[in-house]
């Protein structure tokens, strides 16, 4: 069993680069929404909780909060951004709405040290102070410690950028450590993992394949498994790894939503054909499948090739197509192009959500 890191995601640009880097270090962690159950964060036993960033002010009175478990589980918490301010205001702080927001490099020095910060700096000041440089993004600032919180990082427009409570190992920054622009953001988040957390790093991308394979099979246990496919990532992911798990007990369905690009639909279909040997199937929208369209199933309880023919009603058209006309079609319904800008993690022009 690997050491679990929980991430409580509040709405941040970034929650998915915290997770990476967590597994960079050869952790597992899993994001969950900042709303889960106090059961749902026992059952999981992490060895720690991080509390992501987020768009939203602490200050609102319906503003995200997290669940009471994240405090009572007994082990170690990292508020990161909206994270420490939640940590502040729910754990008896002030937070404040702050005149002017700060958003991009900043210099902050370390105060009190502690655990998390102890030897990490990019450099010392005149008076031998260590000082970070880290990437900020906020609006609203904490104003007030929690009770038995002391202060750990501060500059002149953040007067607490950082705060802990060694007793119980709750640790919170108002800087980004998740993003390249923290220098030191990657030991930040190691000394959180692997020392405070004490995670042994035992987990890795290419075992988790051979695990999650396993579980799949054991939990379809000889069913046949209806997959619908968008040809994205997600779906894409979760196709690839039920057809190693159970193989021919699966049927993808591709749902064209009519928003892809021009051709994207064929496209879609021709890399499923070529890399899983299975028949996937497209369909111009979702709707129940008939079991005769299963395979081994025809009209009568005859059996058939569990390579039936692919048939597919193409929007607007009115009628069905076979898989031949689905590969050269054009449909007549306009697409909306899709932006196929990848955000860069680096630019800084991309806002940080607090």
């Amino acid at each position: 069993m690997h050491d679990t890191i929980l991430i409580l995601d509040f709405g941040a640009q970034y929650t998915q680069l915290i997770a990476r880097r967590v597994r960079e270090l050869n952790v597992y962690c899993e994001i969950h929404p900042f709303d889960v159950s106090d059961a749902l964060v026992r059952d999981l036993k992490p060895a720690g909780i991080i509390l992501s960033g987020g768009p939203e002010s602490v200050t609102e009175g319906d503003a995200p909060r997290a669940p009471g478990a994240a405090w009572s589980a007994g082990v170690p918490v990292l508020g990161i951004c909206y994270g420490m301010q939640t940590m502040a205001a729910q754990l008896g702080g002030a937070v404040e709405g702050g005149p002017v927001r700060e958003f991009g490099y900043a210099e902050v020095r370390a105060r009190g040290h502690g655990k998390l910060l102890e030897g990490v700096q990019d450099r010392a000041s005149a008076e031998g102070h260590g000082l970070l440089d880290v990437w900020m993004s906020h609006g609203d600032k904490v104003t007030a410690l929690p009770p038995g919180f002391r202060l750990m990082a501060s500059n002149e427009s953040t007067p607490i950028a950082g705060m802990m409570d060694e007793s119980r190992r709750f640790y919170a920054v108002q800087f980004h450590p998740e993003v390249t622009h923290t220098k030191q953001g990657k030991a930040i988040l190691a000394r959180f993992v692997r020392d405070i957390c004490d995670c042994r790093g035992d987990w890795n991308m290419p075992g988790y394949i051979d695990e999650a394979v396993a579980k799949i099979r054991g939990e379809v246990d000889g069913e046949e498994v209806i997959l619908g496919l968008s040809g994205g990532v997600d779906s894409s992911v979760a196709a690839a790894l039920i057809q190693r798990a159970i193989g021919p007990q699966l049927t993808c369905i591709f749902v064209d939503t009519g928003l892809l690009r021009l051709n994207e639909s064929a496209q879609v279909m021709d890399t499923f054909a070529q890399h899983l040997p299975y028949p996937s199937r497209p369909r111009a929208g979702a709707g129940a499948v008939p079991r005769a369209a299963r395979r081994g199933g025809g009209a009568g309880g005859k059996a058939q090739d569990h390579r039936p023919r692919v048939r597919a009603r193409i929007s607007g058209r009115g009628r069905e197509a076979s898989q031949s006309e689905v590969a050269g079609a054009r449909h007549d319904l306009p697409r909306r192009d899709r932006v196929g800008r990848r955000e860069d993690e680096e630019g800084a022009h991309h806002q940080v959500a607090s």
